[in-house]
């Protein structure tokens, strides 16, 4: 019952691994379909979040909605939502409805602040929760204000969270036999990934911010420009492989010298050891640095395009780029499965189709309806089939 991005993100990832998702829409759509490029009227970010997954639409308003959601639950391992605290339990759908009649049931609460404490009530958006978690202030160019990656990122952290909450809760359960509650909450989705500037602030007092493409306190490791007016990124912070970087530099002795000898001391004089490898790598073109810096060992790239990525021989040999048959473009390609288990693997075994195309289907197989049932269901539009 997830909706916009992190609930259904987190369905993705466990549908991907052989889950069977059903996943629950009102008749007009979950919103992840008004958002992103289209294609022939064909939403290209649903068809990638909502695949491997079996569509359905309930009025979940509605009495008779909400006693399809109990019999989908009675047999269901796992319930996502991202509905604001309290919602369920409006609709007499909260954890102990839910378990009363399956005592091993795992319900994932997907929120903006958790269900728990004085801001559980207000409305939950990745980008703010991603301000309030800290992590927008130290994105971006430090003379600029705060930035962002053009992606619902905290969505993701929070739904990767949320299921791999699940699989915990799943395996706890194996011992146990009993359900429970995984509360996940995107400003802490956001937060945890704060976790160096914590005790240092903690100790310190030390209030992080932004430092543009430069990770402070690991140099060199920056963007570099480049003699074709290009940029690469090369991070060689640990003394072996800024000793490596030095001779690929034919400049060895930097490696030497005392402002650049220790991780410690390169932090020190981060502008003087940044102003050196720019001024050689901008006497390069890109592909002639890229080929130097991997014969010597160093952790370098060209910031990739998708026309990079989609060319790239690394990503097809990795199958991170998967055709997948789809009911009205004939193909379209989808990112792969992550991780790349070795007797387990994930698999796309179809792209999210129409809304509703699987509500009459699940129903009868998984809930137990009747045909006549669901034709009731349809007039009375308690239901939607695509």
């Amino acid at each position: 019952m997830g909706s916009t991005v992190s609930g259904p993100f987190c369905g993705r990832l466990l549908a991907d691994f052989g889950a069977e998702v059903i996943k629950v829409e009102p008749p007009t759509g979950d919103p992840v379909r008004q958002m992103g490029k289209r294609s022939r009227g064909r939403s290209l970010y649903a068809a990638s979040i909502l695949r491997n997954k079996h569509l359905i639409s309930v009025d979940l308003r509605t009495p008779d909605g909400q006693d399809i959601i109990k019999r989908l639950a009675k047999v269901s391992d796992v319930v996502v939502e991202n509905f604001r605290p309290g919602k369920l339990e409006e609709w007499n759908l909260g954890f102990d409805a839910l378990s009363k009649a399956n005592p091993g049931v795992i319900l994932v609460r997907i929120s903006g602040y958790g269900q728990s404490g004085p801001y559980r009530h207000r409305p939950g958006y990745g980008v703010t929760s991603e301000a309030v978690g800290g992590l927008r202030e130290i994105t971006g160019e430090p003379d600029r204000p705060p930035s962002r990656v053009s992606i619902s990122l905290t969505d993701c952290i929070t739904g990767l969270y949320a299921a791999f909450g699940a699989v915990m809760a799943l395996f706890s359960r194996t011992r146990t036999g009993a359900g429970q509650v995984v509360d996940a909450a995107l400003y802490e989705g956001a937060f945890s990934f704060m976790e160096p500037h914590v005790p240092a602030f903690a100790e310190l007092g030390s209030v992080p911010t932004r430092t543009g493409s430069r990770l402070p306190n690991s140099t060199p490791n920056n963007l570099y420009p480049t003699a074709d007016g290009d940029f690469i990124h090369i991070t060689a912070g640990n003394n072996a492989t800024f000793e490596r970087l030095a001779a690929c530099m034919r400049a060895p002795h930097l490696a030497r010298d005392e402002r650049f000898r220790t991780p410690t001391a390169r932090s020190r004089h981060e502008d003087d050891i940044d102003d050196i490898v720019a001024d050689w790598t901008s006497g390069h073109p890109l592909p002639e640095l890229e080929n130097r810096l991997d014969a010597s060992a160093v952790p370098a790239a060209r910031i990739f395009t998708l026309r990079d990525i989609f060319a790239d021989k690394h990503y097809e040999a990795r199958e991170m780029l998967l055709k997948t048959p789809d009911d009205v473009l004939g193909t379209v390609t989808l990112p792969g499965v992550v991780p790349v288990l070795s007797k387990t693997p994930g698999a796309v075994r179809w792209a999210g189709r129409e809304v509703g195309v699987d509500t009459r289907n699940v129903l009868e197989r998984v809930a137990g309806l009747k045909a006549r049932e669901i034709d009731a269901l349809v007039r009375q539009e308690t239901i939607y089939q695509g």
